[in-house]
């Protein structure tokens, strides 16, 4: 087993909870990891033997530009979307992060762990 990981994507979406953050949006970082069987892809040196990160990155960045409430309801939007396009993928581990919230003080981010 290996674990194909896209660290850092940033998007800048219209998640949140308040009237405020549909409107101005902000920025947020995903982290994803995909346990996946590169057995195959080892030896043959072929990318339709993997999972193709270009493609899943585009999975990702299709589900942020959707509006949600709730970094968890995008979260689980993303996993879904992940293990029906890629089912080879064994398990997926997702970090997302919403930078700078405005929740009254400073601070770097809010984030949030889901698995599928």
């Amino acid at each position: 087993m290996s674990v194909i990981s896209i660290e850092g994507m940033e998007f800048f979406a219209y998640h949140g909870c308040f009237k405020e953050e549909k409107i101005i949006g902000t920025k947020f970082r995903l982290d994803l990891f995909l346990t996946v069987d590169t057995t195959k892809a080892e030896h043959t040196d072929d990318l339709n033997d993997t999972v193709n990160y270009q493609s899943v990155y585009q999975v990702v960045k299709k589900e942020m530009e959707t509006k949600s409430n709730l970094l968890e309801h995008v979260g689980r939007r993303i996993l879904t979307k992940i293990k029906e396009h890629f089912p080879e993928v064994e398990r997926a581990r997702l970090k997302i992060r919403k930078l700078n919230p405005p929740l009254g003080g400073k601070m770097d981010f809010v984030s949030l762990e889901l698995e599928a």
